[in-house]
Formats: structure tokens, sequence, C-alpha cells
């Protein structure tokens, strides 16, 4: 989720996730998700220049890329788990594939809201793909390209609330991480905010009743939904837009057209559409257009 307030209109494939088209059941982000196969580049070293970052991580042969751990569909590791799963980490593979890197050699850093932008100005990662919406204010900080999924800020209750849509939230306490702009949105709307470290912690406070609502991306809502359905419920249309995009250190901005060059190679070849497929598309949403992506300045 993002800093500021959204301004823009619900984009068609934010509203491909909502609650009508997935509220039947899914398995999103659970640690069966499944996984694609992606082609590593062999000669990956030959296609970059001297100099760049590219052609750094792929004389490596490594990469460290910072994603959630507690994301549903997004990003999810779970106890058993080698490596996270979820939409993220699939777009990670294939970006460290154009640079001749397998998937067992990429470094997975858990990353929560607080950290993305810290991590990325440090050097603790090369890549940042974290539900990481794209701002102008983020921007300035770091580097984003994309996006490359569109999805929109949604609630999540517990079933039998009277919480019905974001119209009912005045005067509600309802949860999200600390940093994102889940709790600025709602609180705008008259909730009151309170942050948590993680989502997982957000959700089970609703879960036990102690927190009204919690929220964030729909999409992740409805995983958390999907696993515990007799218990919550996601409600209400999506109220803002969030465009996800892959953040990389601004001392090396040649990176963002080669990662909008390598993400539109995916959405042309059908492996955009087999990695959403094998994440959020296990909850039963049709695989929606890839979002146009933003030209890199």
């Amino acid at each position: 989720m993002r800093f500021t307030r959204s301004k823009t209109v619900i984009a068609a494939v934010g509203l491909a996730l909502s609650v009508s088209s997935l509220a039947a059941c899914g398995n999103a982000g659970q640690s069966d998700s499944g996984s694609v196969d992606v082609k590593v580049d062999k000669n990956a070293a030959s296609n970059f220049d001297a100099g760049t970052q590219m052609k750094k991580l792929a004389d490596s042969g490594k990469i460290t890329i910072g994603v959630k751990f507690d994301q549903p569909g997004i990003g999810f590791k779970g106890a058993t788990d080698t490596e996270p799963k979820g939409i993220d980490p699939e777009m990670g593979k294939i970006l460290a594939a154009s640079l001749g890197i397998k998937p067992e050699n990429i470094t997975w850093k858990e990353t929560i809201s607080d950290n993305r932008e810290p991590f990325l100005q440090k050097g603790e990662v090369d890549l940042v793909l974290a539900s990481y919406s794209i701002t102008d204010e983020r921007r300035k900080i770091v580097g984003q390209a994309g996006p490359y999924y569109v999805t929109g800020q949604q609630l999540l209750v517990k079933k039998g609330s009277d919480i019905k849509s974001v119209a009912d939230i005045k005067g509600k306490e309802v949860c999200s991480v600390t940093g994102s702009t889940s709790l600025d949105n709602v609180e705008a709307k008259g909730a009151k905010p309170r942050g948590f470290d993680t989502y997982s912690e957000c959700r089970d406070q609703v879960a036990d009743g102690t927190v009204d609502s919690m929220t964030t991306d729909g999409a992740i809502l409805l995983g958390y939904a999907a696993e515990d359905p007799d218990n919550l419920q996601v409600v209400g249309a999506p109220f803002s837009e969030e465009r996800y995009g892959v953040g990389y250190s601004k001392d090396h901005p040649e990176m963002c057209q080669w990662i909008t060059d390598t993400v539109k190679k995916a959405e042309d070849d059908g492996t955009w559409a087999k990695a959403f497929e094998a994440t959020l598309g296990k909850s039963g949403v049709k695989t929606p257009a890839p979002p146009k992506m933003d030209a890199c300045a």
C-alpha cells in the first residue's frame, strides 16, 4: 500500500478482484500454491553493458529480493516452506532468470512495509517486490518500475459484523500494517486506525474480535478470508487503486528499463499470465489483462 491517499478511479484489473468475483473460495497464499517454471538465460551476462548493476548481478549469479512473507497470494511463506510463494516471488524469479540467475540462487529477504525503502537505500536487497505500490513520494527516494499488477483497498471483517462497506467504519477500530497508506485512507473515512508490524497480527485481532476490521489490498484480504471462510469475510467495493511496482536503488537508474522490458516480455509470451494463474488465480478470479507500465524517466 502507499503512503499517500490514492486519487484515481479503480482500474479494470482492480475491479476484477472484487468480492463478487472471488467470494466463492480459494487457496491463494497457502503453502501449496503453485509456481511457474522460468527459462533462465544462460548467456545473460553478455546482454548487459559493463558497469551496470544488471551486469554485476549476472556475473555474480545471485540476487537478493525483498518480499512479504505474510500476504496470501502476494508473498507468503509458511512454516514448512523453503521459499515464499505468490505473485511477487514469481515476478522476482522472472527478473532473476533474465539475469541468468536460477531460482535456487535467489536469496529471499522478508520485507515489511516500513523497511522497503531502507533496504534498498542500504543495499540490503537488490530489488523489492513486496506489494510495493508506486507513488510519486516513493520515487523521490527509490526507483520504482511498473506497475506489473493493480489491485484496490478493501475491508476484512469477522462474519456477523455490522460493517458492510467503507461507509460503516466511522468510529470503528481498523487495523493494517504500520507505514502503509491503508491506515491513512480509513482514518480519512472516520475510522480509528491501529497499526501492527505484520498483516497476520492484524488479521488475528479481527478474527478474535479485538479489532473491528482489517484493511489492505483486496487480493490479500481475500486470501485470508479463504483460509478462514467460516469466520472471516471481505466486504465492500474497492476504494483505492494500488499499482504494484518493482523497487530498486536510485544509485542504479539503468535498472528501470531492464525491469520494464523484462516484465513486458513476460506479458507478451504468456509467462505473466501463468504467474498470476499459479498464485492469485488459485482463488478462482479470471486472469486480467496486464496493466500498462510507466515509461522510465
